[in-house]
């Protein structure tokens, strides 16, 4: 198992947690994340593959880089050119170099939250965090607006490989993610529960197990109708049931069946089999997917780490996710947004010899591509250090508002909270016109 622990104490598990009703494989997370058939919104973007990569990355090392700041800052990594004609970055960023014309480099993109936890509520939602509400992720607001619940599913709306830091929030259990618990391994069957059947286990006994359930729903009739948890449950185990059944699910989930020469570009390692696995949900009409990458914690050693570990990963799979959706014909109807909570301080500390960067939310950088935003461009500028932005800025507000306007969803649609509190998905932010320019 994996484990990325951040300096904070926060750990980034590869694993599933396993609910009380673990029925025929189906886990709790797996009821309250089935989805419902698609209404797809007119819009350009119908699914989207959020790139989750927790720890923070620096941004002075990956896509702002600073050749002419002074030596405590620029580090040890030179710029290299795109095939973009202007753009430039990270010399180990080869494979995103030679696709830079698919997506677009946020830089000077700033806000003031250094902490873990914070700082990743603020990124998976597009709203700062207050205290008092827990706003839902990108996940949810996209299952909510683009599914429709007269139908049941084939596939579930909402899936995170390996798990989510995005949670339903305020809207409530039946929008959270279906966990894969692990990330695919070539060559290997990969197993998710709640959607492979595994230990043996047929069809036709999940079938004669639906008795259970019912005896369940009838013991929690009346809670369920003052308890969101069960009421959750309650709607959506027939969704379930179904996914189990449904051998178009099932499929959706087995990369072997790719073409050799379409998954060879991604290589063998975690993160960029699970970039496969993204590639191929939306192909098979998820709505949305994170994909969790961490390990950017990077206080000490930050050059050996990223040179040796971190980036060459992390090149390859994202490259291939953004040319095996051109390559499928699904780039421009699958918006990709990739983020960290923070970038890292421009200034080297001296924890080691080769020093490190910490934490530093006021400036880093972000990737959007798909949905009609048009690739090749750098938006927003950070100074001659990187320190700050040179300009105004870009709040992850804005991108949120941009990510929602790609995708088709109005972000100053209003909801309402269990208590009747009405809540604007995105409550401040601009789309970023030239985005879509």
């Amino acid at each position: 198992m994996t484990i990325h622990k951040t300096c904070d104490g926060v750990r980034r598990r590869d694993f599933l947690q396993i609910g009380a009703t673990g029925i025929a494989g189906v886990n709790l997370a797996g009821y309250l994340s089935m989805a419902q058939a698609d209404e797809i919104a007119a819009s350009q973007g119908k699914n989207a593959i959020f790139v989750n990569l927790p720890g923070g990355p620096s941004h002075m090392d990956t896509f702002d880089l600073k050749p002419d700041a002074p030596v405590e800052f620029r580090g040890t990594f030179n710029p290299i050119k795109t095939n973009v004609a202007g753009i430039e970055i990270s010399e180990h960023l080869p494979k995103l170099a030679q696709c830079a014309d698919k997506y677009v480099v946020l830089r000077g993109v700033s806000h003031t939250l250094g902490a873990h936890r914070l700082g990743s509520e603020y990124v998976n939602t597009g709203n700062r965090p207050l205290a008092s509400l827990e706003y839902p992720g990108y996940g949810a607001v996209v299952t909510k607006e683009l599914t429709q619940s007269s139908k049941i599913a084939d596939v579930p709306p909402f899936v995170a490989i390996p798990r989510s830091a995005q949670q339903a929030g305020f809207l409530g259990v039946q929008y959270a993610p279906l966990n894969t618990g692990a990330t695919p391994r070539p060559g290997q069957p990969f197993s998710v529960r709640g959607v492979t059947l595994g230990n043996g286990l047929t069809v036709n006994e999940v079938t004669k197990r639906q008795n259970l359930l019912t005896d369940l729903d009838t013991v929690f009739k009346k809670a369920e109708q003052n308890n969101q948890l069960l009421k959750g449950m309650n709607e959506f185990d027939k969704q379930a049931r179904a996914m189990i059944t449904s051998k178009a699910a099932r499929e959706a989930f087995d990369i072997n069946r790719e073409p050799e020469s379409y998954a060879k570009k991604f290589g063998t390692t975690p993160f960029g089999m699970s970039c496969l696995l993204a590639t191929r949900l939306v192909g098979a009409g998820v709505k949305f997917v994170t994909v969790s990458y961490g390990g950017w914690d990077t206080h000490r050693d930050n050059f050996t780490t990223l040179k040796t570990r971190q980036l060459p990963a992390f090149d390859q799979g994202l490259a291939a996710l953004f040319t095996g959706l051109a390559e499928k014909g699904l780039l421009e109807s699958t918006v990709v947004y990739v983020t960290g909570e923070f970038g890292r301080t421009p200034k080297i500390n001296t924890r080691t010899a080769e020093g490190g960067r910490d934490h530093y939310p006021r400036c880093m950088f972000m990737l959007l591509a798909g949905g009609g935003i048009q690739g090749g461009q750098v938006i927003g500028k950070s100074d001659a250090k990187a320190t700050a932005p040179a300009d105004a800025g870009i709040s992850p507000d804005d991108v949120a508002a941009t990510f929602y306007q790609a995708m088709g969803i109005d972000h100053t649609k209003e909801y309402h909270s269990g208590t009747g509190r009405p809540i604007t998905i995105v409550r401040n932010g601009t789309p970023i016109k030239q985005a879509f320019a």
